[in-house]
């Protein structure tokens, strides 16, 4: 058997963490089974549906790494097919018409409440014959479910889960206009798409089992069924925004990487023994279901923070050159031009090292960027103090004899000044850093200097020195 899984989200919002790791879990059993994981936007719902939030889900998944296979499919476009079926079913005897109108049916479910019993379509028109519909009522199609016995969903994650019949109804699979359903319309995509194993939240877990009376109607293969557990905070309460509920865009914008989250939401619900770094090969390789558990994993910011942190410092400086590049330049909103490309390629190192997130990073990188005069925080203008100025008058003048303004030399110069002023290295790197900076935190201070250059260097050494 080919292995086919797909994710279906609904362009009605932003791509949410969770859907992002249902996404994930779909793309890699694919990959660990060699098979393909497809993508089909479930648009049938016409009002809440937007071409902004379908990008937004597409932008997204490419941002994360997750590709998938073949055209992505839209649901809504399918709608004849849908309809098709729903046909095939009432000529078979497996669907019938249904003529009760909304008052009906809310009357239908208001007397069942007041009678404590559970409110479902009580089957009227079951057994009636067509013809005595009446007229002006456009009637949906409902299914003709079974009545007795079971259903059975044989759950890769939740185990078997029974569910009497007698507590499904029989669900309308076209409505009066024509449109099919969100049930027939999952079920016969998922048939057409060939689609092995449907790996969905747990939320999803009752819709299987009332899909499974459409499916097995019309003789299809039920598909291997996994509903994985929904992420709640780090509370145990349900996932919010204060949590992490946030669109994947938001993790970008909040200088997460693609590696690092996909990491972090692999092990939201899934493990690997005691692993916690994982890489991409390696998920693939050992992803499977029966790794997954059936409680509600726990989003925590610190751990994904920290992993981010992680991913950050494994980066090569090319590597992380340009993300960093990308990053900063939105938050600048203009072009780095070459000049401030080179600073950052020189000091990606350092940067990264002392980073968790890209808004950090950039944050640190940002005084590679200020012009002139660099404004100073609190604690870069106490380093600054009348003695470090007067200091920092006679460096220029040491810095000035250097020919080749490189790190090695320039720590060189420096050492010789320090030792000539009598003081330790620390009495002039600390207002140095300030001067160059405007804070008392960065990269190496020869590595720094190297950086912006000797003019540059220079500058901002006697701007922070003048009275």
């Amino acid at each position: 058997m080919t292995v086919v899984t797909r994710f279906a989200p609904s362009p009605t919002g932003y791509l949410h963490i969770g859907g992002a790791r249902t996404a994930l879990f779909n793309y890699l059993y694919a990959k660990r089974h060699g098979g393909q994981f497809r993508l089909r936007i479930e648009d049938t719902d016409r009002q809440r549906s937007t071409e902004d939030a379908i990008a937004k889900i597409i932008d997204g998944l490419t941002w994360l790494g997750l590709r998938w296979d073949g055209e992505v499919v839209h649901q809504f476009a399918r709608a004849a097919r849908h309809a098709e079926v729903a046909h095939r079913l009432l000529a078979e005897g497996k669907a019938y018409r249904c003529y009760c109108t909304p008052e009906e049916l809310e009357a239908m479910r208001a007397a069942q409440k007041a009678a404590g019993k559970p409110v479902r379509y009580d089957g009227r028109w079951r057994d009636r014959d067509p013809a005595e519909g009446p007229t002006g009522v456009k009637p949906t199609i409902r299914l003709r479910a079974r009545q007795d016995g079971s259903t059975t969903i044989r759950d890769k994650v939740q185990g078997d889960v029974t569910i009497a019949n007698d507590q499904l109804d029989d669900m309308v699979l076209l409505r009066g206009d024509g449109t099919p359903t969100y049930m027939l319309s999952v079920v016969v995509d998922d048939q057409d798409m060939g689609v092995s194993h449907v790996i969905r939240g747990v939320d999803h877990l009752n819709n299987a089992a009332r899909q499974m009376q459409i499916i097995e109607a019309m003789g299809w293969t039920v598909p291997v069924y996994a509903h994985i557990p929904l992420i709640h905070g780090p509370d145990g309460a349900k996932l919010s925004k204060r949590h992490g509920a946030l669109g994947v865009d938001a993790y970008r914008d909040m200088g997460y990487l693609p590696e690092a989250l996909r990491n972090y939401l692999l092990r939201l619900g899934w493990s690997h023994g005691d692993d916690e770094i994982i890489s991409d090969a390696q998920a693939a390789a050992w992803f499977d279901l029966d790794a997954c558990g059936q409680s509600a994993a726990r989003f925590d910011f610190a751990k994904l923070e920290s992993l981010n942190g992680h991913y950050l410092r494994a980066a090569s400086p090319e590597n992380i050159f340009g993300v960093a590049l990308s990053f900063i330049e939105g938050r600048l909103k203009r072009e780095i031009d070459a000049d401030g490309r080179a600073r950052l390629a020189l000091l990606a190192s350092g940067l990264k090292e002392r980073a968790k997130t890209l808004v950090e990073l950039a944050d640190a990188a940002g005084f590679l960027f200020a012009r002139r005069p660099l404004a100073l925080d609190d604690k870069a203008k106490k380093a600054v103090d009348a003695e470090a100025k007067d200091r920092l008058k006679r460096l220029i003048a040491a810095l000035g004899t250097v020919t080749v303004w490189q790190a090695t030399t320039l720590e060189q110069a420096v050492g010789a000044f320090a030792a000539a002023e009598n003081v330790k290295l620390g009495k002039i790197a600390q207002p140095l850093r300030a001067a160059l900076t405007g804070t008392t935190v960065s990269p190496g201070i020869f590595d720094v200097l190297a950086a912006l250059g000797r003019e540059e260097s220079l500058g901002r050494i006697a701007d922070a020195s003048a009275e």
